[in-house]
């Protein structure tokens, strides 16, 4: 069950022209968080604007109760947060939405995340390998200025292949450029989240080789819990029923979405 806390901010920096992590305590929703679940926050202390922002957690640490989050300046709201400073409070609600499913130990677990969207697939990053799994990221970003999670993955043992669209660091390309035939595809899991283009390449790769996976999809999200239907979707064009991304998702099974 979702709940509402007053975070206190105890780190907030700038780690890319436009992006940001902050790091605040807020022990009693830290101790429900799952991997791929997302905070709504309010980014002022007015009501303008009125709507909470979605957000991604980036990471978690529940016994010091600790909640990271990255994000990216895109208007009025994310603007806003950028003024928080540490020792200020933030007003949040969650952990909500439906998270990543967990594999067996034994699995190899593949994440591949683009622009801001690598931000859940790090605290799932951090998951697997506490489970045991082995891990690796493929991270695609317009410049290595961009491959801010970079440290952060390396942090808790996620090795990291880093792609950038103009070469300056790693793969000059698309990270999906990355994504080869298995030699074993049946003990690998795959995870994405980022533009859709490039979730639609890695669900293609899922497909063509029969690997299980899931992806977490991005709507605009209103009340968060599922009411407004603000972020109502069809996961198929054929499919009669409408889905809500905040509630029932935003993560699904990687076959189940026709982007």
């Amino acid at each position: 069950m979702p709940l509402q806390e007053n975070g206190l901010v105890i780190n907030h920096q700038q780690v890319a022209q436009d992006m940001y992590i902050m790091e605040f305590m807020a022990p009693a929703v830290a101790r429900e968080c799952q991997p791929g679940q997302f905070l709504h926050v309010r980014p002022g202390n007015t009501n303008d604007p009125l709507l909470r922002r979605p957000l991604s957690i980036y990471d978690a640490d529940q016994e010091k109760g600790s909640i990271s989050l990255l994000y990216r300046v895109v208007g009025a709201g994310t603007s806003l947060m950028t003024g928080i400073r540490e020792n200020d409070y933030i007003d949040i609600v969650g952990p909500l939405g439906r998270g990543f499913t967990l594999p067996a130990p034994s699995k190899t677990a593949l994440l591949v995340g683009g622009g801001v969207g690598i931000a859940p697939l790090v605290y799932l990053g951090r998951a697997l390998i506490q489970r045991g799994c082995q891990v690796t990221a493929m991270m695609g970003a317009a410049n290595e200025n961009q491959l801010v999670a970079g440290d952060r993955l390396l942090e808790i043992g996620v090795p990291f292949l880093p792609v950038t669209m103009d070469g300056s660091r790693g793969y000059p390309g698309m990270v999906t450029d990355l994504l080869v035939p298995p030699v074993y595809p049946e003990e690998i899991v795959i995870y994405t989240c980022g533009p859709e283009p490039m979730m639609a390449k890695v669900a293609e790769y899922a497909q063509r080789y029969d690997i299980w996976g899931e992806v977490s999809l991005e709507e605009h999200m209103a009340c968060g819990v599922g009411a407004c239907l603000g972020c109502a979707r069809r996961l198929k064009a054929n499919d009669e029923a409408y889905v809500k991304v905040c509630k029932d998702g935003p993560v699904f099974n990687i076959m189940d979405v026709e982007f």
